[in-house]
């Protein structure tokens, strides 16, 4: 997913589904919170790539920023390693199994159409796409007053 210089705005879609450790997940739950959502995948070479900056932004705002991660894959066996490896420690974590990956639902409502893509949620319920992680880190600076 290209990043721009103007973020993009419209409202997060609604993420209903269970998460790795079994338990159900609404997006919905979640708002009054920073929210950053990453979509994913173990096959994907460029997210690995991202994954020590997502890591970094995790340890930085974890106490203020909830952190939800959605993995795009053909079976539900290879992500694990790769989260596990990666030092993926959060409590929302989403696996979408497809045969046809990036058809899912969420990837859809998203229009996610390449990944990685990582996208901002307000405490408003507001999206904001199109920043990398250090746009990101300079978004969460400002508006947190670290």
């Amino acid at each position: 997913m290209g990043c721009s210089n103007t973020p993009n705005q419209s409202l997060a879609p609604e993420i209903e589904t269970t998460l790795i450790d079994g338990s159900q997940f609404k997006l919905s739950e979640l708002k009054g919170n920073y929210v950053v959502l990453d979509f994913w995948g173990s096959w994907c070479g460029p997210c690995i790539r991202d994954f020590p900056k997502l890591i970094a932004l995790y340890d930085k705002y974890s106490e203020e920023v909830i952190f939800v991660t959605v993995a795009f894959e053909k079976n539900d066996k290879r992500w694990k390693a790769v989260s596990e490896k990666a030092g993926f420690n959060w409590k929302y974590q989403i696996v979408e199994e497809a045969k046809v990956l990036l058809a899912s639902s969420i990837a859809r409502d998203y229009r996610v159409s390449d990944i990685p893509a990582k996208f901002i949620i307000t405490p408003e319920g507001k999206l904001i796409s199109g920043m990398d992680f250090d746009q990101m880190d300079a978004y969460f600076e400002a508006s947190l007053n670290k």
